[in-house]
């Protein structure tokens, strides 16, 4: 097999871990688990290896663990990557991106333990730390993307964007981050501040008294059918390219679509635990998708506008 295959391989499945270990870290917080180690990093309950550990425990020592391997295989990915790849190949610069990532990943998680942002704690310092961790998560899974993407691709690959899809891709991207900042606060909100209907929940949504938390709450839902409108705009115009990126496009589109129905049975049914991690699996999708989107459309050549500096893969 083509080395840059078998790196390739490799690569893709260094992002699909990293997704579940981003799953299993929402079903950490989701629980209530994340102070299943008591304030201690990296040791767990002051010792290296919990014995008879509790259920809280055991969660959280599991992602620590799962955590520990993906950084391994970043690690992993770097090396391969110097030894598959020009030193100015995008491949290469791609893989060190994500080593960065996922070591500020675990840094912002040791913090989390540390200063006691876990389990009930509500305070505003934990929402910010939440709302960053998974906006380093996507762009984790950015670099892990575009490693795996150019990894894939046989031959050299010349990316151009003209100055207009340049504007829109990165209106997309940070639209998209700014809906998962919030879907992070919306989420850890839920968890905190349970409610038994929904009459409840839109009632202290909007309540004056109520919690910051439960407050913005309502922000996430306007911002999804606003942002998700428009990069399907974007998805759409986009398979004008023809070749992958129209399958890209209509992948994206579909991942969208059912997006938009998990979210509206996530508020409907009170964020049952097994539909926030579906929410945010398809979230971790779709952002993949567009950035899967962002580099055939700039593999193709843009719009046909040359750009002065191509970036060659």
């Amino acid at each position: 097999m083509n080395p840059r295959r078998r790196f390739a391989r490799y690569a893709w499945g260094v992002l699909i871990w990293n997704v579940l270990t981003i799953l299993w870290g929402a079903y950490v917080r989701a629980t209530g688990a994340g102070a299943g180690c008591g304030s201690h990093w990296p040791l767990c309950n002051g010792v290296v290896l919990p014995r008879a550990p509790e259920i809280e425990t055991l969660v959280e020592f599991t992602h620590r663990l799962t955590s520990g391997l993906a950084l391994l295989l970043v690690i992993g990915l770097v090396g391969w990557s110097r030894r598959t790849f020009r030193p100015e190949s995008l491949a290469r610069r791609a893989a060190w991106t994500s080593l960065v990532l996922v070591m500020v990943e675990a840094l912002i998680g040791a913090g989390l333990v540390l200063f006691g942002w876990v389990a009930m704690d509500t305070s505003s310092a934990r929402a910010v730390a939440v709302a960053l961790h998974l906006v380093n998560t996507l762009l984790l899974l950015a670099a892990l993307a575009v490693t795996a993407w150019v990894g894939d691709r046989p031959e050299k690959v010349t990316f151009r964007w003209s100055g207009g899809w340049k504007l829109g891709f990165a209106a997309g991207l940070a639209s998209v981050a700014a809906l998962a900042a919030t879907g992070a606060v919306t989420a850890l909100g839920d968890t905190l501040f349970p409610v038994r209907s929904l009459a409840e929940g839109l009632q202290a949504d909007f309540a004056r008294g109520s919690h910051p938390l439960i407050r913005l709450r309502v922000i996430h839902p306007v911002l999804a059918v606003a942002v998700g409108g428009y990069v399907m705009a974007l998805a759409g115009a986009a398979q004008a390219f023809g070749g992958r990126a129209v399958r890209t496009g209509r992948w994206l589109t579909a991942i969208l679509l059912t997006q938009w129905i998990a979210g509206a049975a996530n508020v409907v049914l009170l964020a049952p635990v097994g539909l926030q991690l579906l929410h945010l699996l398809l979230a971790d999708a779709a952002w993949v998708a567009l950035v899967f989107l962002i580099l055939e459309v700039g593999g193709s050549g843009g719009d046909g506008v040359p750009e002065n500096n191509p970036q060659e893969a």
